[in-house]
């Protein structure tokens, strides 16, 4: 196997074994099912700073209009990092910064300035599936190619907030720079 397939198939099988299966002849995971498998799987590959929230779970806050249904059931108190996901929803009153991911939903586009400033660089992971949401200042944001969910990674932000974007993470994602117009 060539080296560079390698953490691709690490990946792959990961995100197979969260995903939900009924039996053989199930079918195919929906859009968000997989998306809910790449977050439970990306975060395995981030690093967070000691500061990081430690309440003993790790918070996966929902922004927005959640595009998953009952998608994220299967990370709920899944281990990631010898601590427990925790899915919650977000509203105007959720200490967004207590968050370990923060998935801001495309219902938040005309908002999502605000939101990142209100971050700040705290240690929160953020994730998104809106276009141009990694060159305004999201870590990671999904898209579709081919019919296929695909990731791109904004490594400035990551850094900006201490966080550590695993190398063979960054192998497997389009990378994206800011646009300084951005808000």
């Amino acid at each position: 196997m060539n080296h560079w397939k390698k953490p691709a198939v690490i990946l792959a099988c990961a995100i197979l074994a969260v995903l939900p299966c009924a039996n053989a002849m199930a079918a195919q995971p929906s859009e968000y099912e997989v998306k809910a498998a790449f977050i439970h799987n990306i975060a395995k590959f981030v690093e967070w700073p000691a500061r990081a929230p430690s309440s003993g779970s790790a918070r996966l806050c929902l922004l927005g209009q959640n595009p998953f249904g009952n998608a994220l059931d299967a990370l709920q108190g899944k281990q990631i990092g010898g601590l427990r996901w925790e899915i919650v929803p977000a509203d105007p009153g959720t200490n967004l910064r207590e968050c370990r991911v923060l998935f801001i939903a495309a219902s938040e586009k005309g908002n999502l300035g605000g939101i990142l400033k209100n971050i700040g660089n705290s240690p929160v992971l953020t994730i998104g599936d809106s276009g141009g949401y990694a060159g305004q200042g999201v870590m990671v944001n999904f898209y579709l190619e081919e019919n296929r969910v695909r990731f791109e990674i904004n490594r400035d932000a990551a850094k900006r907030a201490g966080l550590g974007i695993g190398s063979q993470l960054l192998k497997l994602a389009r990378l994206v720079r800011e646009d300084r117009g951005a808000p």
